[in-house]
């Protein structure tokens, strides 16, 4: 299947661009050089050295040339210049009002994210694009149009319930609407509310609509521990009978007694490549996961002690359960279940079930307004490092941080360098080179960009420069805004966004729109 590109508005784009760039833009007959790196180009061929030229947020020239009088030089001094890294899979989006520097992903080298993840995104698609795309940001948006929201719309607090045909009909309705506001195309939330109780048929029926449209499918999938298998078959189910590529969001083997099975995963998805299904993934450097304390229980059977029992046998342990929020008791934040457990005096299948039901009454309490807050989360340790590895393996598998610009957990500043220090560099797991294209020209094919992800003459000029020797993550649970290291300088459509451990203020980045 072709993928329409995406496309900004000219004037807008570069009008933006010279109000927020700090460089000279070639409009006075001058460009940016960037000269002396190795340049990594995102195909994941083997480096060369080279210089860059840059005008009007493009690239206009790679290789062996001379300068032009006036152009701004950037000498790279053999560093590695990288397509600016993609991120498939973030919440980085509804923090740009507050943040709009983007500190978290400028610094690891990431130049666009992806949000309306997980089946949540504004309601509607089209004032929010509008909206962040007057305000400006370091970095550019895209955006999936999410199945839960739309689904609470229609659906309101009756939502625990199978869709009719007539509250599909209007679920397609919104969902044709974000997509012509420019919306990549539909994602789903399988283990969050209201998604965890969509049919397969209902989904099937929406991602109709995002193919259609030339749009795509991305799902945090029904289950990554107890119901796995039957999960990828229902995304792969989804994608061939709708026609539409399908993405896996932050592929993973959550539960004991699924470790070790990573290959057999790859063979399932091979297999379903090979008769026509597009079928892709992201995963995050991590053994660890972020989400909320009800995922732990997906019969949402909150008092079951059976359940609270297996959450914390098979899907991780008490002292594997990190709380990163907490509101009924903000004192419990960066305590574990078996430390709650310990302060209560209780055993820690008790602590589990008292801590839904504390979060789940304060939230009925404020109603509404429970939206606006993190009621509670947790950082769940559930996965082994070789099926990490074998899924990052996967020549379809690209990275991505599934983190926010001010969260408690790590990824959110540290995913990209710690894959390519931890996973690249130390664990050898692939070639830098092909670690590159991982982080770029692949994760642009697979939701749908055609114009960024490699170091080519035309291409819009998002680049990241970086020590390979010594790049690496240092943030931790404890500590998970520490900034990583080795990454030099980050330029989003050709304006420098990051330097030497600090943003420049520019905030050059840009809504990217699918248009059919």
């Amino acid at each position: 299947m072709s993928h329409p590109s995406l496309t900004v508005s000219g004037l807008a784009f570069w009008l933006l661009v010279l109000a927020c760039s700090g460089e000279p833009r070639s409009g006075d007959g001058t460009g940016l050089v960037i000269r002396g790196a190795r340049i990594a180009d995102g195909t994941g061929a083997a480096m060369r050295t080279g210089s860059v030229r840059i005008e009007q947020g493009r690239i206009v020239a790679v290789g062996d040339f001379a300068s032009k009088s006036g152009d701004s030089v950037v000498n790279a001094r053999g560093l590695v210049l990288a397509p600016g890294f993609i991120d498939t899979h973030s919440h980085a989006s509804s923090d740009l009002a507050r943040l709009p520097d983007a500190l978290a992903a400028v610094s690891q080298g990431v130049t666009t994210v992806i949000g309306g993840q997980d089946g949540g995104s504004p309601l509607p698609l089209k004032d929010f694009l509008d909206s962040l795309g007057a305000r400006g940001s370091a970095v550019n948006v895209a955006m999936y149009s999410g199945h839960g929201s739309i689904r609470r719309a229609v659906l309101g607090e009756s939502y625990r319930r199978p869709a009719t045909e007539a509250e599909i009909e209007r679920m397609r309705l919104l969902l044709e609407a974000d997509l012509d506001a420019g919306a990549l195309g539909l994602s789903s939330g399988l283990e969050y509310d209201p998604g965890i109780y969509a049919s397969t048929e209902e989904l099937i029926a929406l991602a109709r609509e995002a193919a259609g449209a030339g749009g795509r499918y991305i799902s945090h999938i029904r289950s990554e521990d107890f119901a796995f298998w039957n999960a990828i078959d229902e995304i792969i189910r989804i994608g061939r009978e709708a026609k539409v590529p399908v993405q896996i969001s932050h592929a993973k083997l959550a539960m004991r007694d699924l470790w070790g099975r990573a290959d057999s995963l790859v063979t399932i998805l091979d297999r379903a490549r090979a008769s026509g299904v597009d079928v892709t993934a992201d995963v995050y450097p991590y053994l660890y996961w972020q989400s909320t304390l009800t995922v732990l229980f997906p019969k949402r059977d909150f008092t079951n002690r059976a359940s609270a029992e297996f959450a914390l046998t098979q899907t991780s342990t008490p002292g594997g359960l990190l709380l990163g929020a907490y509101a009924p008791n903000p004192a419990y934040a960066g305590r574990t279940v078996a430390q709650v457990a310990n302060l209560r005096g209780v055993d820690s299948v008790t602590a589990l079930i008292d801590l839904i039901r504390d979060a789940e009454a304060m939230a009925a309490r404020l109603g509404p307004a429970a939206d606006t807050i993190a009621i509670e989360s947790v950082i769940g340790t559930s996965m082994v490092e070789s099926d990490v590895e074998t899924i990052m393996r996967w020549p379809y598998a690209n990275l991505c941080t599934d983190g926010e610009l001010d969260g408690p957990h790590p990824r959110g500043f540290g995913s990209f360098p710690r894959f390519f220090g931890h996973y690249v560099r130390e664990r050898g797991v692939m070639s830098l080179e092909e670690g590159v294209r991982r982080a770029t020209s692949l994760a642009a094919a697979n939701v749908g960009l055609r114009d960024r992800g490699t170091i080519a003459v035309g291409q819009a000029a998002d680049l990241v420069l970086f020590d390979p020797a010594t790049i690496g993550d240092r943030a931790t649970t404890a500590a998970p805004h520490a900034i990583s290291i080795g990454v030099e300088r980050v330029w989003v459509n050709g304006v420098e966004v990051y330097r030497d451990g600090t943003t420049t203020g520019a905030r050059p980045g840009t809504v990217l729109r699918r248009h059919g």
